[in-house]
């Protein structure tokens, strides 16, 4: 039975994640923004690469990166069967399974998107383009989209280094995937104790030890000889 709640939850953060992505794909250009609310939007950027924007060099280094998630992904799914196999504490198998949603909803991205859909530069992609896709096969961007500006402002002149400029936190973008993975990471590190909790010893309750009724009372013995 939990196996089809971990197929679930891997299943239901893909969808989460894939909707919103292909949403804003198809609906907005790239750096387009909608306030949500003022310390939350949607703002479409592309992550060609690692994290902090970081990349590879040549489109081999794409790919590379593309291969090792991958990688990642299938070594993922054994881990995860191994923790089935072993009874491992169902928290762990969950927090596992949101980690690799994440992981698989970033893969697909890099390896289909690029086949899917047009690029996004001052126009909005289109699905399946008449002409192909923008990039091909493991060559994708992963779609960015969503940003707390949790504080945004000019800062107090008395702040060292930083005063009297403007300053924004939170401003990194994210999307879906990255928060399943974060999520998953601090679910691990917060319950640790619970989840890799060893089992207690049995207890082993020693009866104790009774004389038989001949050793208890020698004379009752038919066969004892009187002295």
């Amino acid at each position: 039975m939990k196996l089809y709640k971990a197929i679930l939850i891997v299943l239901g953060v893909l969808l989460l994640d894939q909707a919103l992505k292909i949403w804003v794909k198809t609906h907005m250009m790239l750096e387009d923004q909608i306030m949500i609310t003022h310390w939350f939007k949607i703002h479409f950027v592309e992550n060609s690469g690692m994290a902090f924007s970081m990349e590879l060099p040549t489109r081999w280094g794409k790919i590379l990166l593309r291969l090792f998630r991958l990688i990642a992904v299938v070594a993922g799914l054994v881990y995860i069967k191994g923790l089935f196999n072993k009874k491992a504490h169902w928290g762990f198998i969950t927090a596992s399974c949101i980690i690799l949603a994440g992981a698989v909803g970033n893969l697909i991205d890099g390896a289909f998107y690029g086949l899917l859909f047009s690029d996004s530069f001052g126009h909005v992609a289109q699905f399946l383009p008449k002409g192909g896709g923008y990039a091909g096969f493991m060559q994708g961007d992963v779609v960015d989209m969503l940003r707390f500006p949790l504080y945004h402002g000019i800062l107090p002149h008395w702040v060292p280094i930083w005063g009297g400029q403007y300053f924004e936190f939170f401003n990194a973008i994210f999307n879906i995937s990255d928060a399943a993975i974060f999520v998953g990471v601090v679910l691990i590190i917060i319950f640790q104790k619970q989840f890799f909790k060893k089992p207690a010893p049995p207890v082993i309750i020693e009866e104790p030890v009774t004389l038989s009724q001949t050793e208890e009372n020698p004379s009752s013995d038919p066969h004892s000889v009187p002295s």
